[in-house]
């Protein structure tokens, strides 16, 4: 197995243990992350990401497959299963990512899925019928990007070593 490979599947098995510290090692301090929810985050916030949903989702699941990796990309197929906390509705997200790898980190990593198919789950049948407008899914981001920056927020500063 390509050390890439081993990498990713890492990623996934410290998402399995809601471990953020270990998601967040990963990743290369500059890295890119994407996907239809939260649209681009860099850095730290990449970090910041998976430290609110490993704390939020307490069932939060992850299964991954198809893992493909050489020294400078890869990609997977992987699955979340959780109760999204805005509603309480079980959500089972399929979604497809690629990856970009510099120094045995992830420098770019990109999630697609279905937003509308994953709006109708989460948010039951107003995301069913409304799911599919700009307007709905501008909001659902918007709501991404502040609770996220509502998280970063929270979290205490890091302090000097004396």
């Amino acid at each position: 197995m390509h050390p890439n490979e081993e990498l990713v599947r890492r990623l996934y098995d410290a998402l399995n243990a809601h471990d953020a510290a270990a998601m967040t090692a990963c990743y290369a301090p500059d890295a890119v992350f994407s996907d239809p929810a939260f649209g681009e985050l860099a850095g730290a916030e990449v970090g910041a990401m998976w430290s609110m949903l490993c704390s939020r989702g307490k069932d939060l699941r992850a299964t991954v497959d198809a893992v493909r990796a050489d020294d400078e990309t890869g990609s997977a197929e992987w699955e979340a299963r959780y109760t999204y906390s805005g509603s309480r509705r079980p959500v089972h997200n399929v979604i497809s990512a690629t990856y970009r790898f510099r120094d045995g980190l992830i420098v770019e990593h990109r999630d697609s899925f279905d937003l509308w198919k994953w709006m109708g789950q989460a948010l039951g049948p107003a995301g069913t019928l409304l799911g599919w407008t700009p307007v709905m899914q501008a909001r659902v981001r918007g709501g991404a990007r502040a609770a996220l920056s509502s998280y970063i927020g929270r979290q205490p500063e890091p302090q000097p070593v004396a």
